[in-house]
């Protein structure tokens, strides 16, 4: 390595959080003149809002990752395709945020660029070896696919997408710095990330001038998932499973719930958990409050699972985070008393 991987990060970080600021500041005009999202019954805001902010998000992710990667470790290869379905993805959500895509060439629009990364994954390389690597990788493209889409369901709430994505990729940057449990290309991916990600916030902080967009929130997905999926091929499945845990549970039971009702499923509505609890009388602050608190325990469970590293602590740390999310969501499903 050329340059130190923490000096570089640091500063990924820092580049980041500045040029997805200044690029959000300069777009805000020409995304208030073509892409307001306008207030409807399923929505959480209440005054038409700029959307589309995601494309300084990527933009700023992708070239500081590029240029990081470049620097760290010259001889690595570019993830240029996983550079190229970040694009991809963006390009399916910009266009849905201007004019909605039909569900179905959404979806394989979607499953092209998770294919893409999937099942270009070297033959050897699983993370579970004594099941055949046809269905693993069937497996990922699934829940990949999944995960793109729950972090676009769950971007339904000013600074909800900050600080689910900012302790993941937080933590990403912690397990690739000091545990060595994340390879170099995933750790300034994630580096990159969480400062653009930081650069994003002060916009949208409640009340929101600005949202991501499907243009942000789906490659958003993409690269997390990436990352989580690096992390997991280095046999640290719990923790890449602890990290998304919040978002995992309030999407994929909403969906179930819904699904049980025989409710379409696909369209946009208010059931999830976080929603459900700005209408028990939460306030938004108070919401996001309580999942970035959630978040940062999370993220030290997950910690604990790479650094103790046992089959007996990765149980541990997913039964105390699957209790701790259950006790929030039982919290964020009751009206508040005096809410009406």
């Amino acid at each position: 390595m050329i340059v130190s991987l923490p000096f570089v990060s640091l500063a990924a970080i820092a580049l980041a959080a500045i040029g997805c600021a200044a690029s959000t500041f300069v777009i805000m005009p020409l995304l208030a003149r073509y892409a307001m999202a306008r207030p409807n019954a399923r929505s959480s805001h209440r005054v038409p809002t700029p959307q589309g902010a995601g494309i300084a998000v990527i933009a700023a992710t992708l070239a500081i990752a590029g240029c990081a990667i470049a620097i760290v470790s010259p001889a690595a290869s570019m993830p240029s395709l996983l550079f190229g379905a970040t694009i991809l993805i963006a390009a399916v959500g910009a266009v849905d945020d201007i004019r909605p895509i039909p569900v179905l060439p959404r979806l394989a629009l979607q499953a092209l660029a998770v294919g893409a990364v999937i099942f270009t994954l070297p033959a050897d390389l699983q993370i579970l070896p004594q099941v055949p690597v046809g269905i693993e990788r069937a497996a990922l493209l699934i829940a990949g696919l999944w995960f793109v889409n729950l972090v676009n369901f769950m971007d339904g709430l000013d600074w909800m997408t900050v600080v689910e994505a900012v302790p993941i990729t937080l933590a990403l940057v912690m397990f690739g710095l000091l545990f060595g449990a994340l390879p170099v290309t995933p750790t300034l991916i994630a580096a990159a990330l969480s400062g653009a990600m930081l650069g994003f916030a002060p916009f949208n902080r409640p009340p929101a001038r600005v949202f991501l967009g499907d243009v942000g929130s789906l490659p958003i997905g993409l690269l997390i998932g990436w990352c989580l999926l690096q992390l997991a091929l280095q046999g640290h499945v719990a923790a890449a499973l602890l990290l998304p845990l919040y978002y995992l549970a309030d999407s994929t039971l909403t969906l179930l719930r819904r699904m049980s009702k025989r409710e379409p499923f696909w369209l946009a509505h208010r059931s999830h958990f976080y929603q459900r609890a700005t209408d028990n009388g939460f306030a938004v602050i108070e919401v996001v409050g309580r999942v970035f608190a959630l978040n940062l325990l999370l993220a030290v469970l997950a910690v604990m699972s790479v650094m103790l590293d046992s089959i007996v602590a990765d149980a541990v740390a997913l039964v105390c985070g699957a209790a701790a999310i259950a006790v929030l969501l039982a919290h964020f499903a009751r009206r508040r008393s005096g809410a009406r």
